[in-house]
């Protein structure tokens, strides 16, 4: 299949692996989670990413954990099972070969050998008539697009022309002159690798369509032969260009990042320079409406910058010193001087290319399916074609010519193409339109499951809070001080300290000045003290500032503490002087958020470490009726297990305080991925802008992803029933057979191709 496939290079793929020597273990990752026996998430993902990583046109590689060697390369032609199948079949006849991966949407062979086994892999690649191309070797020179429908669109008219002048009754040498020239402008290729294939053992779709067009000329069933050539030509090519589409959908994410951008590696010396080229630690200049070619972090410049390119979100993001800028995302009026923290290769886009493109070797449970059930239907369909051509004339008198046209047509309806390609089409569309919006997932399994979402658990602080406590309310406890008058006093101590309480306070403030404090002091696990004006000021635990002196709590402030906020309180030697009530704040999104996913049937439940007012007063806040406060992490994975087994568990968290929880949990979610290395790497799903309301989207892309492709195996597989049967019945014609098989590849295709144009509502 693909034929006339530019033979563009790629930059990074993961790979299916099937181990080829000893017994037979089939690496294809489906990362099932099988709770019951406690698989971790940190191990399990750790160990797809040494198998299955390797980058791609690298030449041989020494593998650091054992003494075979990686050999990645590209094959054009590679991008059917037949080819897989073929490719697997010839290099298991060599002992050196230890395993195999591979990556069909990008067309990349994975190969681990024994050291110095390299120049027999690729000839025995050459052998089986693959052209197996590394970075360091000039490309193949493509056909073009044009040449290619030119020589398809003769064929074609060729076709057209023996089959008018058979009707008309033209003389029969036109006929066949007309056909020959049809066969032979469309069907060279096809011919060549279908006599590679029979020649080892395969009986691909090349291999099925040369028999079939040989034997309908045997038949002397000329127009009818140089049609089959053409249309299926015609119909390859198209389908080439619709796969072309889904691989470019996951590569198209680096085009984000410009090629050049202006650096420094002092500050002061500018040039332009290759964006690969560029160090950590250089600085880069970003002018207002250009795109960051890099990770870093904002040095010089106020700016606003669009970030929905990695996360989806709308609304540009404020920037200024200390914050964070990551690559492909968008400048907006101010100038910006970052430093680089990350190389090229390292961005955070490209790490989520990365990820998309490993994605496509964890598995759905359908695509598993199609898999194993494609192992048994070609050839027990060449073997029924088989017993026709022999059965029919013996039993049924039928004769033979027409019996074994028949068993002809039943071989190009026999291979599976359509069947296969129909699924990790559609996953990897998902999976990229996923990746556009911000949702990050490990794999299909993950993708295709989330629909069946029936209990989600979620952690408080930084989940469904920002996890940054905010001043809530504050009260004066002296009748002859006003609560700004407190307020200013306890800036003055606050804007002097690096605790969160203190910064809470401070927050978006700035003290009077008419407050002077001297001898500042800070006394760890108590507050922070200075002499004032009128003597010691105190400012925080009650204890502490109140010293040996005696006070009941107002009921405003008992109410405060009842709400689960945090308490802080300012003194002097005298006694209290005020309370200052912290409290975490809501996500923006986190009320909607939940909103959605209740409606769609899904029981949601707080599971906190922090004490249990503070998360009823969450709780209470988000809608949800569900919670359990003081959980360490044990008790989160105990909860996690009581649920398994009622439906689709998820658990939500920062991915490294909940990490027994998230590996524990059907699904592992992740909040705070935006340049997270550790949740990009160990959740199953990621969600880059640390908005819940995703989750809802990522089930409403489960279930596109669900009905398409039990669309495609229901039109692919009923395709291929309706014309058995009139193949058997002797009503389908081999033109038709054509349209069964790689027609039906071309409907799976671009129905596949309708996922990329799902987006975040």
């Amino acid at each position: 299949m693909g034929q006339d496939t530019a033979k563009t290079e790629v930059h990074e793929h993961a790979h299916e692996h099937d181990h080829v020597a000893g017994e037979p273990h089939s690496h294809d990752h489906s990362h099932d989670h099988d709770h019951r026996q406690g698989h971790d998430h940190s191990h399990q993902h750790a160990e797809s990413s040494a198998c299955c990583v390797a980058p791609a046109f690298a030449p041989s590689v020494n593998l650091a954990t054992s003494t075979s060697t990686r050999l990645v390369v590209r094959i054009a032609d590679m991008d059917c099972p037949a080819e897989e199948n073929m490719i697997r079949s010839g290099l298991k006849r060599l002992d050196q070969v230890q395993s195999l991966g591979f990556d069909l949407m990008q067309r990349v062979l994975t190969v681990d050998h024994n050291e110095g086994a390299r120049d027999k892999v690729l000839s025995a690649l050459r052998g089986l008539g693959f052209e197996p191309r590394m970075a360091d070797e000039e490309p193949v020179k493509p056909v073009s697009a044009k040449q290619g429908v030119l020589r398809i669109a003769g064929a074609v008219v060729l076709a057209l022309g023996a089959e008018v002048s058979h009707w008309l009754a033209a003389p029969e040498w036109l006929v066949i002159a007309l056909a020959v020239a049809a066969i032979l402008s469309g069907g060279v290729q096809v011919y060549k690798k279908g006599w590679i294939a029979l020649r080892n053992g395969q009986l691909n779709i090349n291999a099925l369509m040369s028999i079939a067009v040989t034997g309908a000329v045997i038949l002397q069933q000329w127009p009818e032969a140089a049609m089959v050539m053409s249309l299926f030509s015609l119909a390859e090519w198209i389908e080439a260009r619709s796969l072309d589409r889904a691989r470019n959908a996951v590569d198209s994410l680096l085009k984000l990042v410009p090629d050049e951008v202006l650096v420094s590696a002092d500050g002061t010396d500018w040039q332009r320079l290759p964006a690969s080229q560029v160090q950590a630690g250089w600085q880069v200049r970003v002018a207002p409406g250009e795109r960051f070619g890099l990770d870093g972090k904002v040095l010089q410049g106020l700016s606003t910058v669009n970030q929905a390119p990695i996360t989806g979100e709308s609304a540009p993001v404020d920037k200024a010193p200390g914050d964070e800028v990551f690559a492909g995302t968008i400048n907006g009026m101010g100038e910006l001087v970052y430093q680089v923290l990350a190389g090229h290769d390292e961005t955070l886009l490209a790490r989520i290319t990365r990820s998309v493109q490993e994605a496509q070797a964890n598995k759905a449970p359908i695509q598993r399916f199609v898999d194993q059930f494609s192992r048994i239907y070609t050839p027990l369909v060449v073997v029924v074609a088989v017993l026709m051509a022999v059965a029919l004339p013996l039993i049924w008198g039928v004769s033979w010519s027409d019996s074994v046209y028949r068993a002809l047509v039943l071989l190009v309806i026999a291979c599976p193409c359509a069947l296969v390609i129909s699924t990790p089409v559609a996953v990897v569309s998902a999976l990229a339109s996923a990746a556009r919006s911000g949702i990050l997932i490990k794999g299909g399994v993950y993708l295709e499951r989330a629909r069946q979402l029936r209990y989600l658990a979620v952690d408080k602080t930084g989940t469904l809070t920002l996890g940054q406590p905010s001043l809530n309310e504050y009260g004066s406890l002296r009748g002859d001080l006003s609560k700004e008058e407190v307020l200013d006093m306890a800036l003055a101590l606050a804007e002097r300290s690096d605790h969160p309480a203190s910064q809470a306070i401070a927050r978006g403030r700035v003290a009077s000045g008419l407050v002077r404090l001297d001898q500042f002091e800070a006394l760890a696990g108590n507050g922070v003290q200075a002499q004032g004006r009128d003597g010691l000021l105190r400012l925080g635990k009650r204890s502490w500032v109140l010293g040996q002196n005696q006070a009941e709590s107002s009921q405003a402030e008992q109410q405060a503490v009842e709400s689960g906020a945090t308490m802080v309180y300012l003194g002097n030697e005298q006694g209290l002087l005020a309370w200052f009530a912290m409290m975490d704040t809501l996500r923006p999104t986190t009320t909607q958020a939940i909103r959605h996913l209740q409606e769609q049937g899904v029981q949601v439940e707080i599971l906190s470490g922090d004490h249990e007012q503070a998360v009823r007063h969450v709780a209470q806040q988000a809608g949800i009726k569900d919670y359990r406060g003081g959980l360490l992490p044990q008790d989160k994975l105990d909860r996690i297990e009581e649920k398994l087994g009622n439906g689709l568990v998820a658990m939500v968290g920062d991915g490294i305080n909940d990490a027994p929880a998230l590996a524990r949990a059907d699904v592992g979610i992740a909040m705070g991925a935006l340049g997270s290395d550790i949740a990009i790497e160990t959740a199953d799903v990621a969600l880059m802008d640390d908005d819940l309301g995703k989750i809802a989207v990522l089930m409403r892309q489960s279930r596109a992803l669900h009905a398409v492709l039990w669309q495609n195996i229901s039109l692919a597989l009923g395709i291929k029933a309706v014309f058995l049967v009139m193949a058997l019945t002797g009503q389908a014609t081999m033109w038709m057979a054509v349209f069964a098989d790689v027609g039906a590849s071309l409907l799976v295709v671009l129905n596949s191709l309708r996922l990329l144009r799902s987006r975040n509502p």
